[in-house]
């Protein structure tokens, strides 16, 4: 069995499909942080994922910088657990964000966001829980892999 130290001070991000953390690092803007002490672990077994795989996501450290509101969005699935001195003190799933900023790319062509390159890609959750482009009224339809 693989053993991975415990965090003193940080966040797990944990239940992400299995194979998609690298992505997600990419997403939040792990991967490029010099500053934070990170742990990934792919492929770990899981009890409640379907496919008995898992990845996890170990933030050593102050986590205030990371947008985890994306993560609902990305994966319903995910929890994010605090550390407090060795001590998980809140467990929770994220809930779906109201608003999408930079996270995926409007697929109209006409949009006025895939035309000019500074505008930011914006997406509001709407009434029927789709998101859409703010601009066009584009809805995204699927989620990313």
């Amino acid at each position: 069995m693989l053993n991975i130290d415990e965090i003193q001070n940080g966040i797990v991000i944990d239940h992400i499909k299995a194979g998609t953390a690298i992505g997600l690092m990419d997403l939040l803007g792990i991967k490029g942080n010099r500053t934070a002490s990170v742990a990934l672990i792919q492929n770990a077994r899981s009890h409640k994922a379907e496919s008995g795989r898992k990845d996890i996501i170990k933030v050593e450290g102050d986590a205030s910088w990371l947008n985890l509101d994306v993560l609902a969005y990305l994966d319903p699935d995910i929890s994010v657990t605090v550390i407090e001195n060795g001590k998980a003190v809140k467990k929770e799933k994220p809930q779906p964000p109201k608003r999408l900023v930079n996270i995926v790319r409007c697929k109209n062509p006409r949009c006025i966001s895939s035309i000019e390159e500074e505008c930011d890609q914006i997406f509001e959750l709407s009434s029927n829980g789709k998101y859409r482009c703010i601009y066009c009224e584009q809805e995204l339809q699927v989620k990313p892999e």
